[in-house]
């Protein structure tokens, strides 16, 4: 016996939420460009493919009922994700391939997009639908053709079946707006640990490894205001609310347009370094090809003209740029154990 299909049509939930909208068949009607009896059939069909009632017929008016009402929520974002679908898929047109890449959302405003330019005057045929993630995706279920995250413990980036190539090691830096800061050397530890230090909240634990052989108390480090993500922790620290612990490749407009200031002559090299994933099946797609080419040959990504404020050799790129299956072998600068490495005067 076949099976009785309980799945509405679109035609059947285009209508039944148009009803909802209007109020009546006719202007849900010509909300759609329809006739009222066209509304009317696919109203009823869908409550008899339901065997419930969607709407009470109060004279002229269609009001929900209590299934209704319930209905309307789904229905709505049924039709929302077939709209963004659709979207997304109009936005093949012209070109012959769409890198679909997830990518940590700050990193990829302040390192990855301004580079991008440099990739599209090189392969102008590749577009891009780039979404921000702070975890890596399930490539088994997500359409996403890579990721850029940080590998490492706990960083989430770990994931089976998907190679890495590292990137660019995490190098932290300390930095803070101009007028924070006193004039002169730059301050120690012990009279950084008396300036407000602002948190990010994902990883609560880089102002204690900063600190971690300064005798400075937990109880001090860990005050302040605290951010979900980096960039809020930027924005704070160029409105002067406090000193920021930051990538260096994510402050380099900043440092050298003097919003913001180095605090600290010493860095730190975290076991985190920034990794492009892929699984295995995106390494056939030309687009990803083109891209991880392009971002693992020497020299063709470009620096961010920070050569007279950074320091720390602001971008400097991972000595080995080595596919590696699950979490590969340290960067430079990395400790055999993955420990933080502080580098400058103590």
């Amino acid at each position: 016996m076949t099976r009785r299909n309980y799945t509405p049509t679109l035609p059947e939930l285009q209508a039944f939420a148009a009803c909802a909208r209007q109020g009546t068949a006719t202007r849900a009607g010509a909300e759609l460009g329809l006739t009222q009896s066209a509304i009317s059939r696919a109203l009823g069909s869908l409550e008899a493919r339901l065997g419930v009632a969607l709407f009470h017929r109060i004279r002229q008016r269609l009001a929900l009922s209590d299934a209704g009402r319930a209905f309307l929520p789904e229905a709505e974002r049924l039709l929302a994700d077939l709209d963004r679908a659709a979207l997304t898929v109009m936005s093949f047109g012209g070109h012959r391939d769409v890198l679909r890449l997830a990518c940590l959302p700050t990193f990829a405003t302040h390192w990855l997009i301004p580079r991008l330019a440099g990739f599209q005057r090189i392969a102008p045929g590749i577009s891009f639908d780039i979404t921000a993630t702070l975890t890596a995706p399930d490539f088994d279920r997500d359409p996403r053709d890579a990721a850029i995250l940080r590998a490492g413990p706990g960083a989430g980036a770990t994931l089976r079946g998907a190679g890495q190539d590292v990137l660019l090691e995490e190098r932290l830096i300390v930095v803070a707006a101009p007028a924070l800061l006193p004039e002169g050397d730059l301050p120690g530890d012990a009279a950084l640990s008396q300036l407000p230090l602002l948190q990010q909240a994902t990883r609560p634990d880089l102002w204690l490894d900063w600190f971690r052989d300064a005798g400075t108390a937990p109880t001090r480090i860990l005050r302040g205001p605290r951010f979900e993500q980096f960039g809020m922790v930027l924005a704070a620290a160029r409105a002067g609310l406090g000193v920021a612990l930051l990538p260096e490749v994510l402050v380099a407009s900043d440092l050298a347009s003097g919003a913001l200031r180095a605090a600290s002559p010493r860095s730190m090299v975290t076991a985190t370094p920034y990794v492009l994933m892929a699984p295995p099946r995106s390494h056939d797609l030309p687009a990803f090809t083109a891209f991880r080419d392009w971002l693992l040959c020497p020299g063709a990504v470009p620096p961010l003209h920070w050569s007279q404020a950074a320091p720390c050799g602001l971008d400097r790129p991972a000595a080995a740029r080595h596919p590696v299956a699950g979490q590969g072998p340290s960067p430079q600068g990395q400790t055999p154990q993955g420990q933080a490495r502080k580098e400058g005067k103590p």
